[in-house]
C-alpha cells in the first residue's frame, strides 16, 4: 500500500488549515467574522443568539482558520460537478431504456429489474452528490459570507421573539465594522419596559364548556402577574384541549380556541381574552361514549401461519385473533376503553403503550367508528416477528483495557400462548485488568455469562379475582431466571449458578420504576491462584477473614429497587432533569428461619448482611453549549449473624475507576486514609482491590461542545470508601465521624468526548489533588502535576470509556 499519498493528504490539509479563512475570496465578498449581540438584560440570550441566521464559522482559537472550512474547501479543489452531470445524464437514459422496455413488453425480467434498481440507487447517490457536494465539502462547512437580507430576516425574527415575550416597544438595530474583507456584525436591542398579565376570562357560546371551565381554571397555564410570553397561550391551548378531550369531546380541537390580547400602553399591562368557538354545524360540541371493543390481530406475512381468524368475547371485547394463539384475558388487562364510559383521550393512549408494553405486536393502531355520539373503538395488531435473534460483536470497558466481547440473544414471543417472553442469552468477552498479585502491567481477564429467563406479564403470586384489570396500567411483570457466570482473572477464577424471583412494575406517568427481588440465590465456587491465596492468608493472620468470601458459598437475599426519573433524565434534552435510585438488600434472611445446625453441617459458606445504596444524577442545561452535571452516590454494606463480619465479594462497594473517582484506577482507592505498600521508587503500590463496607462518591461535570462530535469537559471528584470495623490489615480504613471528612479523596482532570449520539466514546485524564492515603498536612498534592510532565508517578491515571460517568 502505498502510504506516501494518505501522508501528503495530511500535510496538504494542514497546509489548507494554516490558510486565513479570507484567502481566495472575491472582490464582493465579505466574509463573517464575529456576531456580537447587546442591550440583553431580561431576555433569553442563547435563545435570540440562534434566531441570527448567519453565525460565522468556528475557528480556531488565536488564528484566522477554521478546520470545517478547511475540508470544505479541499472537498471544492476535488469536486468536478461535470462528472457527475455527466454521469447523471448517462445514468438517466439507461433508466429511461429499461422504462419504455416495460411499456412496450409489459414487464421486465428479474435480471433487467436487479439493473434497474441498481440504476435507481446510483442516481440517488450522484443527485445527492452534486446537491451537497463530496464527503469533504458534506463534512466541513462553507464560509459564512455577508448576505444583508438575512441579516434583516434576523432583525425581524429577533423582533418576533421579544413581542411573543413580553418586550412589545423592542426595538432591533444592527450595527456593522468592515476590517478588509471581514465584517463584525453588532446587534443592538433596546429592549425598553415589558407587559405583564393584569388578568385573563374565557369566554365560550357553548354552555356546556362554560360550566366544565368555571371550576378547571384554578390549572390555567395563563399566570396573572407574570410577564406576558406566547409559550403560555399555546401551553394553555393545548392543556384545554386535553382536558376537552378528557371528557368526552372527542372531535373538539385546539383550532376552535382563539385569543385576543388587549394592551394598555400607560401602565405596560395586558387582559387576555381566550374564546372557545362553537362547530359551525352544531350549536354545541358533542359529548362520546364509548360501545364495545373490537380487538383484531390480523395474518403476518408469514407462509407458517394459516387458516382462519378465530372470533371470541371476552368483558365486552371482540377478538378476532388469527388462529388463536393469544390469551384474551391478558389482553384485555391492557385494554382500558370500556363500554358505556365517555371517551378519554388519556386511555387511548394508555391502551396503546401497554399493548405494546406486551412486545407481541409490531404495531397498535387505534380507530373508532362513529355512529351518532356513540364511539367503537378498533384496535388493529399485527404479530410480531416470533423468534428474534441477535449477534453482536462488540468493544467493552470496565478497568483498564477495552477487550473484544460476543453476545447472543434468542427471543421467543408468546412461549405458553399467554404472553410471556423467553429470552436466552449468551456472552463471552476479555479485558484488560490489573493483577493483584502481578507486578504491575496489564493482564488478561476472561468473562462468561449466560442465562435463560421467562417474562410474564402479571404478578405471579395470589391476588384478588380482579387485580390483574386493575394492575394492567402498571405494566406489571415477573420474571424468572436462571443463570450462569464464570470469571478468569490472575488471581482467581470465580463460577456461579443463580437463580431469580423477580417482578417489575412502573407508575403510570412513568417516573417511578419499582423492582421486588424476591428470590435472588447463587451457588458461588472459587479457584484461588497460589500467590493470590499467600496473599489471603497472609491478611487473615493478622485478623482479616477477606479469604471467607472466596469459601464455596450460598449467598440468597431479597432485594428493592425504586427509580425516580424526573423529566427522562438521559435522554440529553434543554430541561433540567434528575433520576434518584435507591436501592435496599437483604442477605440471608430466610437463614433466621432455619436450625442452626442445618448451616453448620453443610461445606459451603452462608452470609448475612443488609446493604443499602442511594445514587443521585443531574442534569443541568447552563446554555445550549454548556451543562453541568452531577452525580452523589452513597452505599452501607453490613454483615450480621453468622457471616463473621464478611461479606460475599460480590457486595462489597469498591472506590476509583472511569465511573467513580477517575483520579484513581479501578477498585484502588482507599478505604479511609489507609496507606498502601511503597514500592522502592517511593510511588504507592495499587496492585490490590480495596473493598469497603461504606462508600461516598460526588461527581461534578461542566460539559461543554467544542467542534462537531468532539465535546470537552472538566470534572471535580470526591469520595472514598471505609469499612465499619477496624481492620488490622489496613490501618485508617474504619469510618469514624471526627475524621472521614479528612480522608475525602479529590480528583480533578479533564475529559474528551465523541458524542455520535448511537456512541459516546470518552476518554478522561484524572489528577489526583488530595491524597487521603498520605499524612495529614501533606495530602494537598495539586501542585506536584505541574513539578513534571504529568506529575509524579501515579497521580495521573487515563480513564477510557463508552458512554457518559453518568
Amino acid at each position: 500500500m502505498n502510504k506516501s499519498k494518505y501522508i501528503n493528504f495530511i500535510f496538504f490539509l494542514f497546509l489548507f488549515s494554516a490558510c486565513s479563512l479570507t484567502k481566495g475570496l472575491k472582490e464582493n465578498e465579505i466574509l463573517v467574522y464575529q456576531v456580537k449581540i447587546e442591550g440583553i438584560h431580561r431576555s433569553d440570550k442563547d435563545a435570540i443568539s440562534n434566531l441570527i441566521k448567519q453565525q460565522p464559522n468556528t475557528r480556531i482559537p488565536l488564528l484566522n482558520t477554521s478546520i470545517g472550512v478547511s475540508l470544505y474547501r479541499f472537498g471544492e479543489w476535488t469536486f468536478d460537478s461535470t462528472v457527475h452531470i455527466a454521469r447523471k445524464e448517462k445514468l438517466e437514459k439507461d433508466r429511461d431504456l429499461l422504462l419504455t422496455k416495460q411499456d412496450e413488453e409489459g414487464e421486465l425480467t428479474r435480471k433487467e429489474i436487479r439493473r434497474y434498481n441498481k440504476i435507481t440507487n446510483r442516481l440517488t447517490a450522484t443527485e445527492k452528490k452534486l446537491e451537497f457536494g463530496n464527503f469533504f465539502m458534506r463534512t466541513g462547512n462553507p464560509r459564512v459570507l455577508l448576505d444583508s437580507v438575512k441579516t434583516e430576516d434576523s432583525k425581524r425574527q429577533i423582533n418576533f421573539y421579544l413581542a411573543n415575550n413580553g418586550f412589545f416597544d423592542a426595538n432591533v438595530t444592527s450595527q456593522m465594522r468592515f476590517d478588509k474583507q471581514k465584517v463584525l456584525i453588532n446587534y443592538v436591542i433596546e429592549e425598553n419596559e415589558p407587559y405583564f398579565i393584569d388578568s385573563a376570562y374565557t369566554r365560550s357560546d357553548d354552555s356546556n364548556i362554560y360550566k366544565i371551565f368555571d371550576w378547571y381554571k384554578k390549572n390555567t397555564e395563563i399566570r396573572v402577574g407574570s410577564r406576558y410570553e406566547q409559550a403560555q397561550l399555546s401551553k394553555e391551548r393545548q392543556r384545554v384541549e386535553d382536558f376537552l378531550k378528557e371528557n368526552g369531546y372527542y372531535t373538539f380541537s385546539k383550532s376552535y380556541i382563539e385569543y385576543n390580547v388587549f394592551k394598555d400602553t400607560v401602565e405596560h399591562k395586558v387582559v387576555v381574552e381566550q374564546i372557545i368557538r362553537k362547530p359551525s354545524r352544531s350549536d354545541f360540541h358533542k359529548v362520546y361514549t364509548l360501545d364495545s371493543v373490537y380487538f383484531s390481530i390480523d395474518a403476518p406475512n408469514d407462509e407458517s401461519f394459516y387458516g382462519d381468524a378465530v372470533n371470541s368475547q371476552f368483558k365486552d371485547i371482540n377478538f378476532s385473533i388469527y388462529r388463536d394463539r393469544y390469551s384474551e384475558k391478558i389482553i384485555s388487562s391492557r385494554i382500558f376503553l370500556s363500554k358505556d364510559n365517555l371517551y378519554r383521550k388519556t386511555d387511548v393512549l394508555e391502551t396503546q403503550r401497554q399493548l405494546a408494553n406486551l412486545d407481541l405486536f409490531r404495531f397498535v393502531n387505534i380507530s373508532f367508528d362513529t355512529l351518532g355520539t356513540v364511539l367503537r373503538p378498533r384496535i388493529f395488531t399485527q404479530p410480531n416477528q416470533k423468534y428474534l435473534i441477535t449477534n453482536q460483536l462488540g468493544a467493552s470497558i470496565t478497568e483498564q483495557v477495552p477487550g473484544p466481547f460476543f453476545s447472543h440473544s434468542l427471543r421467543n414471543r408468546n412461549l405458553f400462548r399467554g404472553a410471556e417472553i423467553f429470552e436466552f442469552n449468551f456472552r463471552a468477552g476479555l479485558e484488560g485488568v490489573v493483577s493483584a498479585t502481578g507486578e504491575g502491567g496489564v493482564f488478561r481477564s476472561r468473562e462468561l455469562n449466560t442465562s435463560a429467563s421467562i417474562i410474564f406479564p402479571q404478578f405471579l403470586i395470589p391476588m384478588r379475582k380482579y387485580a390483574l384489570e386493575s394492575l394492567g396500567r402498571y405494566n406489571p411483570r415477573t420474571r424468572t431466571l436462571i443463570g450462569y457466570n464464570f470469571v478468569d482473572r490472575p488471581e482467581y477464577n470465580r463460577e456461579a449458578l443463580n437463580g431469580v424471583l423477580a417482578y417489575n412494575w412502573n407508575t403510570r406517568n412513568l417516573r417511578q420504576q419499582f423492582a421486588v427481588n424476591l428470590l435472588d440465590a447463587n451457588f458461588i465456587r472459587s479457584n484461588l491462584s497460589n500467590d493470590f491465596r499467600e496473599v489471603l492468608e497472609g491478611l487473615q493472620n493478622q485478623g482479616n477473614n477477606l479469604i471467607n468470601s472466596f469459601l464455596p458459598s450460598y449467598v440468597s437475599s431479597i432485594s428493592g429497587q425504586l427509580i425516580v426519573n424526573f423529566n427522562q433524565y438521559g435522554l440529553f434534552q434543554k430541561n433540567r432533569a434528575s433520576l434518584l435510585r435507591i436501592f435496599v438488600e437483604s442477605g440471608g434472611t430466610t437463614l433466621n428461619f432455619v436450625n442452626p445446625s442445618f448451616i453448620e453441617n453443610r461445606s459451603l459458606a452462608y452470609f448475612q448482611f443488609l446493604k443499602f445504596q442511594a445514587d443521585l444524577r443531574r442534569y443541568i442545561p447552563i446554555s445550549t453549549k454548556q451543562t453541568f452535571a452531577y452525580r452523589l452516590n452513597l452505599g452501607m454494606a453490613r454483615p450480621y449473624g453468622i457471616s463473621n463480619g464478611i461479606l460475599p465479594y460480590e457486595k462489597y462497594f469498591f472506590a476509583g475507576g472511569s465511573t467513580g473517582i477517575r483520579a484513581w484506577q479501578p477498585r484502588r482507592l482507599g478505604p479511609g486514609s489507609y496507606t498502601p505498600p511503597v514500592n522502592e521508587d517511593g510511588s504507592f503500590d495499587y496492585r490490590f482491590e480495596q473493598p469497603g463496607d461504606i462508600l461516598f462518591e460526588g461527581m461534578f461535570e461542566l460539559r461543554r461542545k467544542i467542534y462537531g462530535y468532539f465535546d470537552g469537559a472538566f470534572f471535580i471528584d470526591v469520595g472514598n470508601s471505609w469499612t465499619f470495623q477496624d481492620d488490622p490489615t489496613r490501618p485508617g480504613a474504619n469510618f469514624a465521624f471526627n475524621r472521614f471528612y479528612k480522608e475525602l479523596a479529590v480528583g480533578t482532570g479533564l475529559g474528551l468526548r465523541m458524542d455520535f449520539d448511537f456512541l459516546v466514546l470518552r476518554l478522561d485524564m484524572g489528577v489526583k489533588a488530595l491524597d487521603p492515603a498520605r499524612p495529614e498536612g501533606e495530602r494537598l498534592i495539586i501542585g506536584n502535576f505541574f513539578n513534571g510532565f504529568l506529575g509524579e508517578k501515579g497521580q495521573t491515571v487515563f480513564n477510557i470509556g463508552i458512554g457518559y460517568p453518568f
